[in-house]
């Protein structure tokens, strides 16, 4: 395990609207706004896009993605962590459930999942964290590197 400690910043409450894309909506907000490290809490609905629910082969490395297709409006709920690329820029992973007549899709929420209707952010921006998302090779994610302060 790795860690490192950081202190609630700033706290930002966002509406996305109709059509925005999360994570790339959350993401260039962070950017414009100076938010390098933090935590995403996401409720609304979700129009369209795709959904990766896993690896195809748990074995695999790396992984080829299992996707399903978001088919309509679903409610959903979703926490993500914000950290910086090695680039700088910041990179949003986030989770989400999302639910539709009485079925439920969970998994990660890639570029191109659109927001239906609205979507409600809180940001919670994180002080003193020292972060960053690293490319792993074997796996090809951006891992999250915690770094002692």
């Amino acid at each position: 395990m790795k860690a490192c400690e950081g202190r609630v910043g700033r706290v930002f409450v966002i509406r996305l609207e109709d059509g925005d894309v999360v994570p790339e909506c959350i993401e260039r907000f962070a950017e414009e706004n100076g938010v390098s490290v933090g935590q995403a809490i996401l409720v609304g609905g979700i129009g369209g896009g795709d959904v990766v629910v896993g690896p195809r082969h748990s074995e695999e490395r790396p992984p080829e993605p299992m996707l399903l297709p978001v088919d309509g409006a679903h409610e959903v709920v979703g926490v993500g962590v914000l950290a910086p690329r090695e680039d700088g820029k910041p990179a949003l992973h986030i989770h989400a459930a999302l639910g539709r007549a009485g079925q439920t899709m969970t998994g990660c929420l890639r570029h191109g999942v659109t927001t239906w209707l609205v979507g409600e952010v809180i940001l919670y921006e994180i002080l003193g964290a020292n972060v960053l998302r690293i490319k792993d090779e074997q796996s090809g994610f951006e891992l999250l590197e915690p770094r002692s302060n």
